[in-house]
């Protein structure tokens, strides 16, 4: 069987642990040979592709980014998109494709697979661990290492200035990094889209901490945003993330009279080399990926449920976002201040 392989949207730490398990897979296993889409939709669409197989792959479980490349191409934008792709997948002689992305990859790949009946497997991969069809994407769990690593490091220059550090994280439209990360490395406020967030109150915990001897940590998802909606209009709205840390800091410097700076995590928490846990995931979903090719079982995305890879409908895997319940954020409440 030839079997096409893309990876789409935004990189992440995890990706090339995918493609080397699919290719090993599907070469050692069932016999297949592979064709690599380049940067994202981009490669169907436009027919360009780079040559598959194990000498490809091999050195690239711990290696970042994706040796594919990627793009944020939206192939349903464009008005021949569905026909050149059918064409360039036939060209290229490919039998069924593995998609590695996230919601908007993803969804692309659900109206695919649905709509026009193109044979597309899903891998899910975001470091917002945002797709409500798995416990865990590719890349959610480096991410919140490095953020729960800058933040263990903050602590101690917040303590020498006795001043507030703001730790800006990713996160999009949800709080996951930020919640995860928070409560690890220890951070005395954490504030995230789905909770809209009172400035009096983050300023209340701060002088409270202070009062105690104590410099606080302040982590904020790039995506969150104040209850009277005096920074942004908050998740959907369009607004271009990241910007909130540097506008807390200042509020909290003006009304709480402390000293306070802020600290952008940004594309750190993307790069670098997979976690233990993202390689092991990552190349569980490769497998599981390829064994779903030639069952047919298109349409379907490999996912995780407890410590079980499972299938479940792309359509249904980014139907919604998954968002942190106010349970768990409730949790960590006796933390704060």
């Amino acid at each position: 069987m030839r079997v096409g392989v893309l990876t789409g949207g935004r990189d992440c730490p995890g990706l090339n642990a995918v493609v080397r398990a699919v290719v090993r897979k599907g070469v050692q296993h069932y016999g297949d040979e592979f064709v690599g889409f380049v940067d994202g939709w981009r490669g169907p669409l436009d027919g360009e592709t780079v040559p598959l197989d194990i000498p490809a792959v091999r050195g690239t479980l711990p290696r970042g980014g994706t040796i594919l490349g990627t793009s944020r191409t939206h192939p349903l934008d464009h008005p021949e998109g569905v026909r050149r792709i059918r064409e360039n997948l036939a060209k290229h002689e490919v039998e069924a494709l593995i998609t590695i992305g996230g919601r908007d990859t993803l969804g692309t790949a659900a109206r695919l697979a649905d709509e026009y009946g193109l044979p597309i497997v899903g891998v899910p991969k975001t470091i917002d661990n945002d797709l409500s069809g798995t416990d865990c994407t590719i890349g959610y769990d480096t991410a919140v290492g490095v953020a729960t690593g800058a933040i263990d490091r903050l602590h101690t220059t917040a303590e020498s200035h006795k001043r507030v550090l703001v730790v800006e994280v990713m996160g999009g439209d949800t709080g996951w990094i930020a919640l995860r990360s928070g409560l690890a490395g220890g951070a005395n406020v954490i504030l995230i889209p789905e909770q809209p967030f009172d400035v009096e109150q983050v300023c209340a915990w701060v002088t409270s901490r202070f009062r105690a001897s104590y410099a606080p940590i302040v982590v904020v998802a790039d995506g969150a945003y104040p209850k009277d909606g005096s920074m942004r209009l908050g998740p959907g709205s369009g607004v271009r993330l990241s910007g909130v840390g540097e506008w807390l800091a200042r509020e909290i410097e003006h009304r709480s009279g402390k000293e306070a700076r802020t600290t952008v995590l940004g594309h750190l928490q993307r790069g670098g080399s997979p976690s233990p846990f993202d390689r092991w995931l990552a190349t569980r979903f490769g497998l599981h990926a390829i064994d779903a090719v030639h069952e047919q079982d298109f349409g379907t995305m490999v996912a995780l449920r407890g410590t079980d890879v499972v299938r479940v409908p792309i359509a249904e895997a980014t139907a919604r976002v998954k968002r942190v319940d106010p349970k768990l954020y409730e949790e960590v409440g006796v933390f704060f201040g």
